[in-house]
């Protein structure tokens, strides 16, 4: 990139004026009240975002950003004093500038200074992006006392390799400093995070200082969370547009779809940042907010992507042009799945599901069907089949739930014939594969060699006479698919649905 354009960094602000929205306060007169672990793109697309928002209204909420191990983001931010560039991506892309990260640390490097900024009484907050793995769990979900990390990190006057390890070792300082321990906000797409989160900390607590863990069980509040936003990888070309659209130099840009929506379980003491005021919802009952994501996003988009497939389209946003495909999952969604569950009192559920179609329908975002097909017999489990047994157990109809597994039936079977250019991706590829090469394409005895399936199908649908019977009719009804040559055409799309 030319010498010549300026570099983001707030001497520049003042140029850019105008031109796209700054920080609505001034970045260097905020003080650090939260520390943030695991800074990837989605936490500067998502929670730093509305810290960055929620500043406009006062407070000294500034984020000390800690990364465990890598000093990428560090090397590339601290030049721009945390500054960085946020592109919405929609019909037309709008920019904006973050100035809520106010320092950036690397643990493996500054783990002092890590740890102090963690103990000090202004850090009022800690939240995490560190994945499911970062937790270091067991498949019960609680903390694997057995992880070569969390040995590691209980062992005495060592510096912590996983992110439980330092909270407890920050947490023991307060403690002995007689500080209030930090609220700790897992940002994770993980069910009951707050929960897990709370349990990990105090079983690592026990194993150490058992004082601390008394301690810890009457005062640390976490918080469960529900986080969504698709946040693609910044590529070559973001940092271009920037320099040509608005003319300055940024050595790490990100981007995300514009919807963006952060739930928080309602314990956080009143001192916290004005995030009710720009759009964080605050509820007594996230579980119920997961569920509708899983029912209202997450089914539909399995729909889309095993009939998208079959059909050979690429993308969601392919998928969705489709008028065939977009009006049976807006039906999917109106007769199948939003009576199917109890909505949190601040959802609308209608318009959460209109918001979630006009994502779908986001041509700046290019979500593969193939990606979001990957796992079926671990994502059907959680997204469609308790759909099914709520709607039998209601006597509601499961006609178009049973399409979106009959797709999925055939969508192995198709994988089965592509094999080896195509792989199926699924922890149980295998006996999927196995069973799709015993099919012969007649309806009821293909369906119940799937059924037969124990790893995937639970008891309750296996012996449902009904459900046998309206999967069996509606892998009947889509199986024509399969002997088209390539993608299925448009006539046979429309004749489906």
């Amino acid at each position: 990139m030319s010498i010549d354009i300026p570099r983001l960094e707030p001497a520049l602000l003042q140029q850019l004026q105008g031109k796209l929205k700054l920080p609505a306060y001034e970045p260097s007169a905020v003080g650090i009240g939260i520390v943030h672990i695991g800074p990837g793109a989605f936490f500067r697309a998502h929670q730093a975002w509305y810290t960055d928002l929620a500043l406009k209204y006062g407070g000294d909420w500034g984020i000390s950003v800690v990364s465990m191990r890598s000093a990428d983001l560090a090397k590339a931010l601290t030049p721009q004093q945390g500054l960085y560039s946020l592109a919405l991506l929609d019909n037309e892309t709008s920019y904006q500038v973050v100035g809520s990260i106010r320092e950036l640390l690397v643990a493996a490097e500054q783990y002092e200074q890590v740890l102090q900024r963690l103990a000090a009484p202004t850090s009022h907050y800690v939240t995490l992006t560190i994945t499911e793995k970062g937790y270091c769990l067991n498949t019960q979900g609680e903390l694997d006392l057995t992880h070569a990390d969390i040995q590691h990190d209980l062992q005495s006057n060592v510096k912590a390799r996983s992110a439980i390890g330092l909270l407890v070792q920050a947490l023991a300082l307060r403690f002995a400093a007689n500080v209030p321990p930090f609220v700790v906000i897992s940002c994770d797409n993980l069910t009951d995070n707050g929960h897990k989160l709370r349990h990990a900390l105090l079983s690592f607590a026990r194993q150490k200082q058992p004082a601390l863990a008394n301690w810890l069980e009457q005062q640390l509040l976490c918080p469960c969370t529900m986080v969504d936003s698709i946040t693609p990888a910044t590529d070559e070309e973001l940092p271009k547009q920037l320099a040509a659209e608005l003319g300055y130099q940024d050595n790490w840009p990100i981007k995300r779809e514009k919807f963006c929506q952060w739930v928080i379980e309602d314990i956080l003491p009143a001192h916290r940042p004005a995030w009710h005021q720009v759009g964080v919802t605050y509820t007594q009952d996230v579980k119920a907010f997961e569920k509708a994501k899983l029912r209202l996003l997450n089914a539909p988009h399995s729909a889309l992507a095993y009939l998208g497939t079959l059909f050979g389209l690429d993308t969601v946003f392919d998928a969705m042009q489709q008028s065939a495909l977009r009006a049976f999952v807006t039906q999917l969604a109106q007769d199948e799945i939003m009576g199917s569950f109890h909505a949190p009192a601040e959802l609308d559920v209608a318009q959460y599901s209109q918001d979630i179609f006009q994502r779908f329908d986001n041509p700046a975002i290019r979500h593969l069907l193939a990606q979001i097909a990957w796992d079926g017999s671990q994502k059907l489990p959680m997204r469609v089949f308790p759909v099914i047994l709520d709607n039998l157990a209601a006597g509601r109809s499961i006609r178009l739930l049973c399409l979106v597994v009959a797709s999925w039936i055939l969508f192995i079977r198709l994988r089965a014939r592509q094999q080896p250019d195509v792989a199926l991706v699924d922890p149980l590829a295998k006996a999927l594969l196995d069973t799709a090469a015993g099919c012969s394409g007649e309806a009821v005895a293909d369906t119940a060699l799937f059924l037969a399936l124990s790893a995937v199908f639970p008891p309750a649908l296996q012996q449902s006479a009904q459900f046998q019977l309206e999967l069996s009719a509606a892998y009947q009804r889509l199986s024509p698919v399969l002997t088209q040559t390539g993608a299925g055409s448009a006539s046979l799309l429309q004749d489906l649905f």
